[in-house]
């Protein structure tokens, strides 16, 4: 068996986009490291990265291999290596970023590992292509959150930590200019955007008159660095996120709901743990659609199947019908020798061995009686 031909891993936008993105968060974690505050060691994003682009080659050669085509990394040079790692770049950054695990650096590891692995794991049927559901970097923190209680998310202040006398408000000013140009133009997440940040006002207003909290304080958290580097560039993901308009609405403004629902119920880290569960229900979702459209289809191979066999079965009897020669049965008008012979003639009765007149023959059937 040949292998089979590389076909593009994405089209010429989304490259252009996960290279900016990539672009953003390495330029974001140099700035981080020597003028921000981040509290995490230098060297683990280098080993975030190491991690990230090893399993994620190691991973593709043993799907390429299962699926009889070459690696997608290979057929266009360096270029084509680069490209084909800015997904593990950004996810290995992301998750280093955002974690917190002390300085229990094999936990970050793992964390990475989940992320990059879950893509050839939690896969979901999409426009007949096999498509990771699962947002990698979110979903590699929120696991770390559960399975190790003692770790955290990176504190929101280490982006503004060192500076002050109103720079703090150039960080998420700038954050938020460059992601909104990239949503806007590239992954073209704006409806979803859109969706999430008035949802999540609208979960504060309703948790507030529900239970009482502080509707101010709620809405207040808009405004920090984490909610708008959230905003822009975790729950964007292209790959995991519908395209449509309306699907793009749902999973904003469900991403929205399942906070206020999380948060309502105390469960701290609640923008990660609303996003995996949106992320889990459009994987249900995709799977039931694909299993529905495929019994479907089924059924109606099987009905076409059921009236090609009945209309087959129809003109067979019909060619049959025209085909048939009417006569009489042998002995049909038989009569038995007369006792003598002044015993009467036996004849049979009137129409006895009729045959219909033919259908396109106007000719009327002539009645021969027979004489014994």
């Amino acid at each position: 068996m040949s292998p089979q031909t590389n076909t593009p891993r994405h089209n010429p936008k989304v490259v252009t986009a996960l290279r900016r993105f990539a672009i953003s968060i390495s330029v974001l974690n140099i700035f981080g490291y020597t003028v921000l505050g981040f509290e995490q060691p230098w060297t683990w994003p280098l080993i975030a990265l190491a991690t990230a682009y090893s399993l994620e080659i190691v991973l593709e050669m043993i799907g390429a291999r299962a699926e009889g085509r070459s690696p997608r990394f290979r057929g266009n040079g360096a270029r084509g290596v680069m490209e084909f790692l800015y997904p593990a770049h950004i996810t290995g950054l992301a998750v280093n970023m955002l974690s917190y695990v002390n300085d229990v650096v094999w936990v970050m590891m793992f964390g990475v590992i989940v992320a990059v692995g879950t893509k050839w794991v939690l896969r979901a049927p999409v426009k007949g292509r096999m498509r990771h559901f699962m947002n990698p970097s979110n979903f590699g923190i929120a696991v770390i959150l559960v399975l190790f209680p003692w770790a955290s998310i990176a504190p929101p202040y280490q982006f503004t930590e060192y500076i002050d006398g109103g720079f703090d408000w150039l960080v998420p000013a700038i954050i938020l200019s460059l992601g909104t140009m990239l949503n806007a133009k590239l992954t073209e997440r704006m409806w979803l955007i859109l969706a999430w940040v008035g949802g999540f006002a609208l979960q504060a207003i309703i948790r507030g008159l529900l239970f009482d909290t502080s509707i101010p304080a709620g809405i207040a958290m808009m405004t920090g660095v984490a909610f708008v580097l959230f905003t822009n560039y975790m729950i964007t993901d292209p790959g995991t996120t519908p395209s449509s308009k309306w699907g793009q609405i749902a999973f904003g403004g469900g991403v929205a709901a399942l906070y206020g629902v999380v948060t309502a119920l105390h469960i701290a880290y609640g923008l990660f743990f609303a996003t995996a569960l949106a992320c889990a229900i459009r994987g249900t979702f995709l799977w039931t659609a694909d299993i529905v459209a495929r019994k479907r289809a089924e059924e109606a191979l099987a009905l076409a199947a059921v009236t090609r066999s009945v209309a087959q079965a129809d003109a067979a009897a019909q060619a049959a019908a025209d085909t048939a020669t009417c006569s009489c049965p042998d002995g049909a008008c038989a009569c038995p020798a007369p006792a003598d012979a002044e015993a009467a003639a036996c004849a049979c009765p009137e129409g006895a061995c009729s045959c219909p007149a033919p259908a396109a023959s106007e000719a009327e059937t002539v009645k021969t009686p027979v004489v014994a």
